[in-house]
């Protein structure tokens, strides 16, 4: 038996559970509205699913291994042994207690939970699709909708995602064994933090780039720490290769490539993982109906309320383009509550900050020292390298720097670069130095904790001024 439509009405529709979609919920429900969260997969969406947690998860067990098989310099002499699939069902347990924890949030702020694919009828409804045979579907009608669909990753031509020779990011997060070699196409931020993952486990991984450097969009100098680093792990890198196509061979697959001369090369792996980017889910939503439009790539514009060309639907996270970032989409979704309940509400991307999982880390925020100069300012840099921090040095990895740029004559803080150990945790005391306006002596003038990586930034700061102490001044 088909079940027909049935009708409900509700104040906020969020579509999408990732999130900036939950966050949202949450945040409009606190503020006494009636909300309903459609999600048609997992709550959590593909960030604690299937991305930024599991990926993090797996991060931490291969450093871990790697670290304690490779402690001979600390005198440490041992050999572990890794069970890679009790290391996934780990995973797959901290995955299930976050969604968990999501689902149980959501409920205790009065946001009601409808399962299905929601597609816009018109402007001020949707219909939602039940999955499952028999399931039918429903009509909601919203007074305000809110647009949290994330995004999905990129297929190239001719290597579509199988989940047996051609992974994605998630399927490659799921394996039962880890592959004994793997052809990593894209060295992007998800490709090189799943090739150091895979190299630390045991694979002999290959990665093959389009463009002349890892980590395109990053600063050479935060880039070159971690492409040394990979190349000491093993990692293999062929650079101004596209991939053409693939074949199977001898139980394994070869991946052809070509550069721009036209020169073809073939790299023989057990498996292929692709991770050449993301694009937004737009193309199930029928936003036309809705009145709105996307541009060429599928990203929903809006204004820094996160309102569309339809004031009363907004867009929030990957939909809308870059950066992708889950902390990005949070703070979207809040904003986006907070305008629908009248609070006078806006977002501010001055002092977002982004991070790099691999190893070394990447964290940054704000400006670089080029891009203070387009805008008009006078930029100071200071820096402070961690094979001079005593924390660093104990824990065995020094790589890298910590570095803030600030304007000359206003010292006030305009953003900061860090490749090195904990970047991705050291850069939120930089950006809330951004974001509260201080000033490179304010930075300077707190006293931190010794010995802790954190000194780095106070030294940094020193730096710009003219008075670092445990490195040379600039």
């Amino acid at each position: 038996m088909v079940v027909g439509d049935i009708s409900t009405g509700t104040d906020v529709l969020v579509i999408g559970a990732g999130p900036g979609g939950y966050v949202a919920a949450i945040r409009a429900g606190q503020l006494r509205l009636d909300v309903t969260l459609v999600e048609k997969d997992a709550y959590g969406g593909t960030c604690l699913n299937y991305g930024c947690i599991p990926s993090k998860a797996m991060i931490t067990a291969s450093d871990l291994a790697y670290d304690a098989n490779n402690a001979e310099e600390m005198g440490i002499y041992t050999k572990l042994d890794v069970n890679f699939g009790e290391m996934v069902e780990w995973k797959d347990g901290v995955v299930s207690q976050l969604t968990g924890g999501v689902e149980k949030l959501c409920k205790a702020n009065g946001v009601s939970l409808m399962e299905g694919r929601a597609e816009f009828a018109d402007e001020n409804s949707v219909r939602v699709v039940h999955g499952g045979e028999g399931q039918g579907a429903e009509t909601v009608e919203f007074e305000h909708a809110i647009v949290a669909t994330g995004s999905r990753a990129i297929e190239i031509p001719g290597f579509e995602f199988d989940g047996e020779h051609v992974l994605n990011s998630r399927q490659a997060l799921a394996l039962d064994d880890v592959p004994e070699s793997i052809v990593l196409v894209g060295a992007g931020y998800i490709g090189m933090e799943l090739a150091g993952v895979f190299a630390k486990l045991g694979s002999d991984v290959t990665v093959v780039e389009m463009l002349d450097s890892v980590l395109p969009g990053y600063e050479d100098d935060l880039a070159r720490p971690v492409k040394k680093r990979a190349e000491e792990l093993g990692i293999d890198f062929h650079f101004g290769q596209a991939a053409k196509e693939w074949e199977e061979s001898g139980g394994g697959i070869t991946v052809v490539t070509e550069n721009e001369d036209g020169e073809v090369s073939e790299f023989g792996a057990e498996k292929v993982l692709v991770a050449v980017g993301r694009q937004p889910v737009t193309d199930t939503l029928e936003l036309e109906n809705a009145g709105i439009e996307t541009d060429e790539k599928g990203f929903i514009g809006t204004d820094d309320r996160a309102r569309t060309e339809q004031e009363h639907i907004f867009a929030i996270g990957d939909v809308t383009g870059e950066p992708m970032l889950a902390h990005k989409a949070s703070k979207e979704g809040q904003v986006a509550a907070e305008v629908i309940a009248g609070e006078p509400s806006a977002i501010d991307y001055q002092a977002m900050p982004a991070a790099v999982f691999t190893d070394p880390e990447i964290g940054t925020v704000g400006l670089t020292e080029g891009e203070a100069e387009e805008q008009g300012f006078e930029p100071v840099v200071g820096r402070f390298p961690f094979q001079a921090s005593g924390r660093a040095l104990t824990t065995g990895h020094a790589e890298g720097f910590v570095r803030i740029v600030a304007d000359e004559p206003s010292g006030f803080v305009l953003g900061a670069q860090i490749v090195g150990p904990e970047a991705s945790e050291l850069i939120a005391e930089l950006g809330l130095a951004i974001e509260m306006g201080a000033t490179i002596e304010d930075v300077a003038a707190t006293v931190h904790t010794h010995p802790t990586l954190s000194e780095s930034t106070m030294e940094a700061a020193e730096n710009a001024l003219g008075h670092a102490i445990h490195t040379l001044n600039r």
